[in-house]
């Protein structure tokens, strides 16, 4: 039976997936009001420090004002389930506890928030979706581990180029086909520099968050994203930073291959970028098999001996109810780490920074992130950009240098530190649920 019949037989039998959303920003919102418009899927309540953004969110999606319950515990949120209301809680702990919700999101793409929600969803034998990759390439080991041992799913979400390159990777290796490169499309002018009061105007014009549009321009947003993909597959970046050539669609299996065929890379098997190709995504394979390419010559994929994959959209936060779904039903995540990480994206200065700064956050004005290979950030000392944001820097680095681990205080208290602690030194993760 497919994920569609499953979803219309829980509509038939009054059991739809029962969902808790975690922020109504952008994403959060929207998927709320996707959610609300398709047969199978619940979402028994919403978290948001704004209160009236998450009522906004239910509105929206066409939940009357009346079936709305603020709630500050369990006991309220309890008797709200009973009597048929939708949960509104600025409390993402709590959410994570409702009754009969199956699974949790987080949309909040902040790394902090994201890991809180996930421990505490977690805790709750609750499933858990993130929107919200920073945290994931930070500490989503960790995080795997522990819904493993609770029985649960950990996933990042469908719908982000991650998750939709993952799918084409997938494909490409279940066909029998050598993966050369996978990666994204990125549409954005690429300025290291750029920080959210460059992009204030723009985001009031998008209805976006300027820090967020800050973080696609200076190329961090890429470099997060393909770290999920590596750290999911066991592709590598080829150098820190990827190559990130121009190209269009019909040029990419002639860039993204071997520099010995003209291509950029020094291997086969990594994760890279093309400006110029957004909002797609896109594999590059090959194979030694001369009748299976006299096939794919056949059907029209070129003459190779590289071929692209391509697909050439997705839809983010759109997607996400797949990734619902799979999970509540089948048990599956989209896209998870594997227990030992290839990838990591570094902190790099955006300019000088002294000693005593305390760092901001991701698309700020303190740095940018570059992929690297994690056997060579570990070697080199480097930080992690997840443990980035509220560091303070107890020595001067320059514009354009990765900031090293030991050129920084991190504040130890963090639900983040402590799970990238434990993740970092392989100890059991049961504590973890204690936080």
């Amino acid at each position: 039976m497919s994920l569609r019949e499953r979803l219309d037989q829980r509509a038939a039998e009054g059991n739809p997936v029962r969902v808790g959303v975690v922020g109504t920003g952008q994403m959060g919102t929207g998927l709320v009001i996707q959610m609300e418009n398709l047969r199978g899927f619940h979402v028994a309540g919403i978290a948001d420090i704004n209160l009236e953004r998450a009522r906004h969110a239910y509105t929206e999606g066409g939940v009357a004002p009346d079936e709305l319950a603020v709630v500050e515990d369990l006991d309220q949120a309890g008797r709200a389930v009973e009597a048929g209301q939708r949960i509104v809680t600025r409390d993402a702990a709590l959410l994570a506890s409702i009754p009969r919700a199956e699974v949790i999101v987080d949309a909040t793409g902040v790394p902090e928030v994201g890991a809180r929600v996930a421990v505490a969803a977690i805790r709750a034998r609750k499933h858990v979706v993130m929107l919200n990759v920073e945290a994931d390439i930070t500490v989503g080991r960790a995080l795997k581990q522990m819904a493993d041992d609770a029985g649960v799913v950990y996933t990042a979400s469908a719908g982000d180029e991650y998750a939709a390159t993952k799918e084409l990777v997938d494909f490409a290796q279940t066909l029998g086909f050598t993966v050369i490169a996978a990666g994204k499309g990125k549409n954005n002018i690429l300025d290291r520099t750029v920080t959210p009061r460059d992009q204030e105007e723009r985001a009031r014009r998008v209805g976006a968050n300027p820090w967020m549009l800050s973080s696609f321009v200076d190329g961090t947003k890429t470099m997060v994203e393909m770290t999920c993909l590596a750290n999911s597959t066991g592709l590598l970046p080829d150098v820190r930073g990827m190559h990130g050539p121009n190209a269009t669609i019909d040029q990419l299996p002639k860039v993204f291959c071997p520099s010995s065929d003209g291509g950029v890379l020094s291997r086969a098997g990594v994760v890279d970028y093309a400006i110029g190709v957004a909002p797609g995504v896109f594999v590059i394979i090959a194979t030694d098999h001369p009748a299976i390419a006299d096939n794919l010559r056949y059907l029209q994929l070129g003459p190779g001996p590289y071929w692209s994959l391509f697909r050439p959209y997705h839809l983010a936060n759109l997607e996400t109810p797949m990734s619902v779904a799979r999970a509540a039903i089948y048990q599956e995540a989209t896209i998870a780490p594997r227990p030992v990480a290839v990838a990591e994206t570094i902190a790099v200065a955006k300019r000088d920074l002294e000693a005593g700064e305390k760092l901001d956050a991701i698309g700020g004005y303190h740095y940018f992130g570059l992929i690297d290979r994690a056997e060579t950030v570990d070697a080199e000392g480097l930080l992690p950009i997840g443990l980035a944001e509220g560091a303070t820097l107890n020595s001067p680095v320059r514009r354009g240098d990765p900031i090293r681990r030991d050129a920084v205080a991190i504040d130890e208290s963090t639900t983040l530190a402590k799970l990238r602690k434990l993740q970092e030194a392989g100890a059991p993760l049961e504590p973890a649920l204690r936080f």
